[in-house]
């Protein structure tokens, strides 16, 4: 089998999802676009040098809508005869663009593919594509549908996680991802994105919240207790699904969940005679891929399954990776994955992640696949694991190496 080998990753700095962010004004399509000229550019790629654009996204309804990854290319300096495909596994959509196009490289369905994805949250909100998952009460009542917030409160709750432990990891966060900026750990993977008269608008991400400290968190009232206790009651529905909880403890807000953020990010990958066709040298080898289905209302555990069936398809144990980075969707689903595999903290998330970056849904996966090998790369570690949970009850991860 052919390997799939990673030659760059690049992203946009996330911006604040909301209408006075600085990305606010840049389409979904115009921001995808300047990904795919970065990454056509810094490689020299010309003509129909990539077979496909895969493209994920998690919100898939007006400018997201139709095929976004083929209105990108059209927007971008590709060549039209590239295509584009759209895919959605909500928030591990762009990991899963980088998984599909490495499994189509390894099986000889083209040479190299662009994979990565956007989310333009400030511009198309989250949730509004009605999807039937959490609306359609055939599906919903029958799977004790409720909210991702009091799903990453059940988890606090089941494994025993305090107010304290969620803040503090939190806080944590901040603290590293602030670090990362002043050591200038991103400038390898970094676009400036730019408005429509080539002027830079942002080059550093804006959610970051320097400075955070356990009393500013410890002052946030918990953004899920009333969904859950007062109306509509979800505690009441999840209480159904699990009754050995004689009650939920709210403990995740705003300062310990996940950033709503735009952002975009693309991973070139590819063969090693594509490599050797443009000049290019690779960095990594993704050497496994895996997903999986979970409880549907705890939803938020699938890095732990999603793991175990990465390292087994890699013929790898937990001690044979050197670095992880775990989507920080809330605090504790990452405390969760480190108490299931007894991870020590300081070889997870070393540069901070999404409570104090931002998760921008469909482009977190590739994000945090190009974060942790640029780590990899200045620590000169061998071998390292993202992972993320998804919503409705999933798991994604990829295993990558240096080469």
């Amino acid at each position: 089998m052919t390997e799939a080998y990673i030659y760059d990753a690049l992203r946009s700095p996330r911006g604040k999802g909301r209408k006075d962010g600085s990305l606010h004004e840049v389409t979904s399509v115009a921001l995808g676009a300047q990904m795919l000229n970065a990454i056509r550019e810094r490689s020299g790629l010309d003509g129909h040098a990539v077979e496909d654009v895969i493209w994920g996204n998690a919100t898939q309804a007006f400018e997201q809508g139709g095929c976004l990854a083929r209105t990108t290319v059209l927007a971008s300096d590709l060549d039209e005869r590239i295509p584009g495909l759209s895919i959605n596994r909500f928030c591990a959509s762009g990991m899963e663009a980088v998984n599909l196009a490495a499994n189509q490289v390894k099986g000889g369905a083209g040479e190299a593919y662009i994979a990565g994805g956007v989310e333009c949250m400030s511009r198309v909100a989250m949730g509004s594509d009605g999807a039937a998952v959490a609306v359609d009460p055939t599906v919903a009542m029958d799977h004790y549908f409720v909210p991702q917030g009091i799903s990453a409160d059940i988890i606090a709750t089941e494994y025993g996680f305090s107010r304290d432990d969620v803040d503090s990891f939190a806080v944590e966060s901040q603290n590293r991802a602030a670090a990362a900026w002043e050591d200038k750990r991103f400038d390898r993977s970094i676009v400036t994105i730019r408005d429509v008269n080539g002027l830079p608008i942002l080059d550093h991400d804006e959610y970051m919240r320097p400075g955070t400290d356990m009393q500013t968190l410890g002052g946030l009232k918990p953004a899920f207790k009333d969904l859950g206790e007062i109306m509509p009651g979800f505690d009441s529905v999840a209480k159904l699904k699990y009754p050995h909880l004689e009650a939920i403890n709210h403990v995740h807000h705003a300062g310990n969940s996940s950033g709503i953020v735009d952002g975009s990010a693309a991973v070139l990958i590819g063969s090693k005679e594509f490599g050797e066709k443009y000049g290019l040298k690779p960095r990594a080898r993704i050497r496994a891929t895996a997903k999986i289905g979970t409880d549907p209302t705890i939803m938020l555990t699938g890095p732990v399954p999603a793991t175990e069936r990465v390292l087994k398809a890699a013929g790898m144990e937990i001690g044979d990776i050197d670095l992880f980075e775990v989507n920080e969707a809330f605090s504790s689903v990452v405390l969760r994955f480190m108490q299931a595999f007894d991870v020590d903290h300081s070889k997870l998330n070393v540069n901070g992640g999404a409570i104090a970056m931002g998760h921008p849904l469909g482009a977190s996966g590739a994000i945090i696949i190009g974060t942790l090998l640029d780590e990899m790369e200045r620590q000169g570690k061998s071998t390292g694991l993202a992972t993320l949970c998804v919503a409705s009850g999933m798991g994604a991860a990829t295993v990558i190496e240096l080469v």
